[in-house]
């Protein structure tokens, strides 16, 4: 039991950062009936903007008289790299998808893709191929809880990951934009004839999922702090996967299946040779889709309402 608790553990903080990058492909195909196949490179750009902006921190602290604490430095880090990478996901929507919005699926998928080529090909040509160690902005320190042991970087991931999709859910569905979004997922033709921006409302959905990327990328730069320019191609296809599982467009969905997809992942490899960790992990994902074509809360009207 304590070795099944002790994974339990891993598993919620594994799943933490598939679920906060799920809801971005989950929101953008909510709203536009499109994935944004840039998302998992954009959660590698906001790691890289949450290192820089933590080295820069880091840097002006030493410099200052008093040190701030490492929590204070470690939430502005957050605030900023949220900031500046829902720009992104702002950009690439206005240059990448916009132009193509009426034209078929497979053009905006194929531009996806080389936007996300683009960015990890920036990022080589600015900072190189090394990896770089994301700063240490909060000492670990370790809890035995009746023989299982979690350490406080591990608490606070699965709180600020379960807090950020609990304030997305309650934007979602109390919020003026929230209802806009919601309106918009259910019928795209007709919410524009009452006065909603297209426009607009794919733009926040564009900067809330990449700033949701960007936490995800910061709190996995914390739990595991090497960061690589081609780190975003595995989150981003495996959190797509998590997109699928909970149903196209469902946000709640992507966020239960991203947790799930990180426990099957953790105990699979509990079990079997880590070698075997991803077959046995999407042939359990292919098994529930075959039961289940439309996800966890995936309609058939939304999956046959644009394509």
């Amino acid at each position: 039991m304590i070795f099944f608790l002790q994974n339990l553990v891993n598993a919620l903080q594994w799943g933490s950062f598939y679920a906060l990058i799920a809801l971005g492909y989950a929101m953008v195909y909510s709203i536009l009936m499109l994935f944004n196949f840039a998302h998992g490179d954009i959660f590698m750009v906001g790691a890289y903007i949450g290192f820089g902006m933590a080295t820069l921190l880091v840097a002006l602290a030493e410099m200052g008289a008093v040190a701030p604490p490492g929590w204070l430095i470690l939430a502005l880090t957050i605030i900023i790299s949220m900031f500046l990478t829902s720009f992104l996901g702002m950009l690439v929507e206005r240059v990448g998808y916009r132009p193509l919005r009426e034209a078929p699926r497979a053009s905006a998928a194929i531009t996806g893709l080389m936007i996300g080529i683009i960015l990890e090909t920036g990022n080589l040509m600015l900072l190189g191929a090394e990896r770089v160690r994301f700063p240490t902005l909060i000492q670990s320190t370790t809890y035995d809880l009746g023989g299982v042991f979690v350490t406080n970087k591990k608490i606070m991931i699965v709180l600020v990951s379960i807090s950020l999709m609990v304030a997305l859910h309650q934007f979602v569905k109390r919020s003026k934009w929230g209802m806009a979004m919601r309106a918009m997922a259910f019928d795209y033709a007709v919410v524009p004839l009452m006065g909603v921006s297209i426009n607009k409302v794919a733009q926040l959905t564009f900067a809330i999922g990449s700033a949701l990327a960007a936490v995800a990328g910061i709190l996995f730069g914390i739990a595991y702090p090497v960061l690589d320019p081609y780190m975003g191609i595995v989150f981003g296809w495996k959190a797509f996967v998590a997109a699928i599982l909970g149903g196209r467009g469902s946000i709640m969905g992507a966020a239960l299946a991203g947790f799930l997809l990180g426990f099957i992942e953790i105990f699979t490899a509990m079990i079997f040779p880590s070698t075997l960790r991803d077959l046995i992990a999407y042939s359990i994902i292919l098994l529930i889709l075959v039961f289940r074509p439309h996800g966890f809360f995936g309609e058939d009207y939304s999956a046959r309402l644009r394509l």
